[in-house]
Parts: structure tokens; sequence; C-alpha cells
């Protein structure tokens, strides 16, 4: 789900929390030992977020979000700030070239430059999280 998450809006912020929960509490933060990515530099998206991308000159840059049911890539257009909401059973996480990692959700994806140690500690700080901590489908019967 891509959002416009500029303003403050009740009713997509609820979405938002459905979707994904809640934001870590503080102590859940430290545990996590941070739960915000580094700039992340794009190199490629979906058309959909490539659209929104190239109306201005600016280097093209997200960050990532843990939450505990999924994660928000957030990246900014012109003066806007959008949001791809992404719950874990949805959220399909590649690592293509040494330094690139692609993230997907149904047909949106966004490809970001992985040139720093800190991003492959992050990426794999999602994959070990969602592996210990999303429910299968054994779990919802």
């Amino acid at each position: 789900m891509l959002q416009n998450i500029s303003y403050n809006r009740p009713a997509i912020k609820r979405k938002i929390d459905t979707e994904v929960g809640k934001t870590f509490t503080l102590l859940e933060r430290m545990r996590l030992n941070g739960t915000g990515s580094p700039k992340l530099h794009i190199t490629s998206a979906s058309i959909d977020i490539h659209n929104l991308l190239i109306l201005d000159k600016y280097t093209n840059t997200c960050n990532v979000e843990m939450r505990p049911n999924g994660i928000i890539v957030m990246f900014r257009s012109l003066l806007e700030t959008y949001a791809l909401i992404i719950p874990y059973h949805k959220l399909t996480l590649y690592k293509g070239k040494a330094e690139e990692y692609s993230i997907y959700r149904d047909q949106y994806f966004i490809k970001v430059k992985a040139d720093k140690p800190a991003i492959h500690k992050f990426f794999r700080k999602i994959i070990d999280y969602k592996a210990d901590n999303a429910p299968t489908q054994i779990d919802d019967l």
C-alpha cells in the first residue's frame, strides 16, 4: 500500500497501524539496537514509485522503519513524504548484486544500493526479526 503521509491524517495513521502495527516502545527499540535504517540510495523502482521520484531533481533516497508486523519504506518527492507499507507476510527481500537489495510488495518494488556494512546489518536484522516473529499459516489456524 502506497500512501502520502505528509499530513497528520488519523484515518491513514490507523490504516498503517493495522497493517504493520504501532511503533516499537523505547525498550523494544533499545533491545533491537534501533529500528530505523541509514539513508538508502534508490537505484530503481516500480512504475508507480518511479513516477513520483522523477518529479524533482534531487537524489532519490529512502529509509526503512521496522514495525512489529512489517516495515515502512519512506521517501520524499517534491515536498511530500510517501510510504510503502509492507506487512511481513507480503514482504519479499532479495539481495541482488553484492551492492543491492530489492524490497517487494505485490506490484511495488524498490531497489537500494548497499554500499556500507551498516546497510547489510540492518537488512539482516529485518530478515531475522521476520523469521522469529512473523506469524505462519499454522499460527493462523
